[in-house]
């Protein structure tokens, strides 16, 4: 709402857009913080829409799951006991009442695969059909929009169209220019619009969030230069491309979680570090996290003794040689064949002192601009990202990634590494200008007052989107471990719950809490489809065929789609090392809603021959729904807040020793 911009390790934009949609329409200004939990809405917050579409689109999965339960060939009896199975989940309706957004990824992956067996299951003479395909692929660039989680399914719904289509393409009753047509149409709907959809989120995403904010120290100059205030308010201006007699900040372009800029001060390094190793005892060179005065240097010709921009201003290009003039001290820029003293195995970097002791300077760096363009090898502020090269050792200057003890002031370590990898040690050049004193004490004058001259220069949208997609996928937010964060194996069983809110003075509360009897009937679908699975397979392998054909592809789809959807979004928490908590298992856990139902039908019509095995199977399903029913309005004042319960009822709601439920003695 602020068009601040931010980075959601999370997934894509598309749920905080949707949430903002809320915000916008009932009239929220940005300004309330969302810092603590339990904070009371001042009167210009309009909870009602901020809640409203998060609970809309959880509210339109329940006839999703009927309809999609239908798609699966299956009666309207067994996709009303699924609707009913979502309708009655607290943990569902918990999720789909706060401004969250697992409501909306599950209800766009419902939506997608509802669209794509509607189109599937269509007369193949339709062409109105193509709609729903369409439809398909639009919602699965929601889904992957909205979060990350979105690509299990949608990977799964890709694997089972490339199924149908490999089976089409096999049938000899359709002409060769109606499978052409059709694998193209597939290929559009199903492959090109979701990324089309994808792209698009962020095209929107960072046109609208175009201010500089606190994530901003994960970007690129360039990136940062984009936004408005921020870095933008200081580099507005500078000169474009960098000459000889240029002063210049240059920040390493590593990926960093905090970024850092090449520095030097008046400090050498100890003569003997505590190891007992020698040190050239030199003026240190280190890379500082903050904006300093001391992180100026000066590129410097080595032919000239001007520390100035000539008329015309002679510009370095890709292959020059440089020395690199410290701003504050005039110490120059210098490596030699002395262990860094963090990194033994690599050069250290010194600011050049003259000890008389035979130790020539070594001060000329090649400058080497990995990402310069074809028509052009002129060194550019912000776009160019360098590495510069030693000319004596042929040692790169970069970042060890350790820092320096206190003698260094525990400021980064940086060295001149001879065995080196493409791109692991460039540097851009972020604040940039013209020189124009001589004299060393005009100089810091000059260093203090930024000086302006305007050249435009914009990022394209391509390399914002391409940045921002690294950025997300490598960015490590806090992963510290949460009061309330849990392993997958204890989804399953539901060992764990969320307090989400607890009311200032009662008893009052809010818990992600599962429908017990719906969890325990969703992991009894579970195994149950699998050994009827694997008795069926066995089965046939010996020549038994216990199913026509038309009810076994019935039933592999319904085992590819529900199955397949939960193995998908479990499967991969497994091998996760973020933080995780229970609601992350919501979308594996809405396949089983509907394998259940689905699975008592198919024993019904297929396994139970006998009138009196039927008339029980319906009986125990009916007392099965009806337990989850009294479930549900058991653990309703933990998914609604009220009505407010005492500390004894709080307790026997307690059905886990592991749930971790709140409640004031009184």
């Amino acid at each position: 709402m602020k068009r601040v911009f931010f980075i959601d390790d999370s997934g894509p934009p598309l749920g905080h857009m949707i949430l903002a949609l809320g915000a916008y329409l009932g009239g929220f200004d940005g300004n309330f913080v969302w810092n603590r939990i339990g904070a009371e809405y001042p009167c210009s917050v309009n909870v009602w829409s901020l809640r409203l579409l998060p609970a809309l689109c959880g509210a339109l999965c329940v006839p999703l799951a009927y309809l999609l339960t239908l798609e699966l060939r299956f009666s309207h009896l067994s996709a009303l006991g699924a609707a009913l199975l979502l309708l009655l989940e607290n943990s569902l309706i918990v999720q789909s009442r706060f401004m969250l957004l697992e409501s909306v990824l599950i209800f766009f992956v419902l939506l997608a695969f509802f669209s794509y067996l509607r189109f599937h299951n269509a007369p193949s003479s339709s062409w109105l059909r193509y709609s729903w395909l369409l439809l398909c692929g639009a919602s699965c660039g929601a889904a992957i929009g909205v979060k990350y989680m979105g690509v299990f399914s949608y990977l799964l719904l890709l694997g089972v169209a490339s199924l149908h289509t490999w089976n089409m393409i096999g049938d000899q009753t359709v002409s060769h220019l109606s499978v052409c047509v059709q694998c193209v149409c597939r290929f559009v709907c199903l492959l090109v619009v979701p990324v089309l959809l994808y792209v698009f989120w962020f095209y929107v995403h960072l046109g609208i969030l175009n201010r500089s904010g606190p994530h901003d120290q994960f970007m690129s100059s360039a990136f940062q230069a984009g936004l408005q205030g921020g870095l933008s308010r200081i580099t507005q201006g500078q000169p474009l491309e960098v000459a000889f007699g240029s002063q210049v900040t240059l920040r390493s372009s590593t990926s960093q979680t905090i970024p850092c800029w090449l520095h030097s001060h008046k400090a050498n390094y100890p003569i003997r570090y505590e190891n007992g190793r020698g040190s050239s005892h030199q003026q240190q060179v280190t890379c500082y996290p903050f904006k300093d005065i001391n992180n100026w240097w000066i590129v410097k010709n080595p032919g000239r003794q001007e520390l100035v921009v000539g008329s015309p201003p002679q510009t370095v290009r890709h292959g020059d040689i440089i020395q690199l003039v410290h701003g504050m001290t005039s110490r120059y820029l210098n490596s030699h064949d002395v262990a860094a003293p963090m990194s033994p195995h690599h050069q250290e970097v010194s600011g050049y002192l003259d000890f008389n002791v035979s130790m020539a300077a070594q001060n000329l760096w090649r400058v080497d601009i990995a990402n310069r363009a074809a028509e052009s090898e002129v060194w550019k502020t912000i776009q160019s990202e360098v590495q510069l090269v030693h000319v004596n050792t042929s040692a790169v200057l970069k970042l060890s990634g350790m820092s320096l003890p206190d003698w260094g002031f525990h400021q980064l370590e940086v060295v001149a590494e001879k065995l080196f990898k493409a791109r692991s040690s460039g540097w851009t050049v972020e604040e940039h200008r013209y020189g124009t004193s001589q004299e060393q004490e005009e100089r810091e004058v000059e260093l203090h007052s930024p000086t302006h001259i305007d050249v435009d220069r914009k990022i394209s949208f391509w390399a914002k989107f391409l940045e921002l997609q690294w950025k997300m996928l490598t960015v490590k937010q806090d992963d510290s471990e949460h009061k309330y964060s849990s392993s997958p194996s204890e989804w399953i069983t539901m060992e764990t719950n969320i307090a989400y809110w607890l009311h200032s003075s009662s008893n009052a509360q809010i818990h992600l809490i599962g429908n017990p009897v719906s969890w325990g009937v969703a992991i009894l679908s579970l195994l149950a489809y699998q050994l009827l699975a694997a008795v069926y397979l066995l089965r046939r392998r010996r020549g038994f065929k216990d199913l026509p054909d038309g009810v076994w592809s019935q039933f592999v789809c319904l085992g590819c789609v529900c199955v397949g959807g939960w193995l998908v979004n479990f499967v991969p928490f497994l091998l996760m090392e973020k933080t995780l908590f229970l609601y992350h298992y919501l979308p594996a856990l809405c396949y089983l809603y509907l394998l259940g139902p689905a699975l008592l039908e198919h024993t019904h019509t297929h396994l139970l021959s006998s009138v009196t095995h039927r008339r029980a199977l319906v009986v125990c399903a009916s007392a099965v729904l009806f337990s989850a029913f009294l479930s549900y309005r058991t653990f309703c004042p933990l998914t609604y807040g009220s009505p407010e319960l005492s500390a004894n009822q709080l307790q026997k709601l307690k059905w886990k020793t592991t749930w971790d439920i709140l409640y004031r003695r009184r």
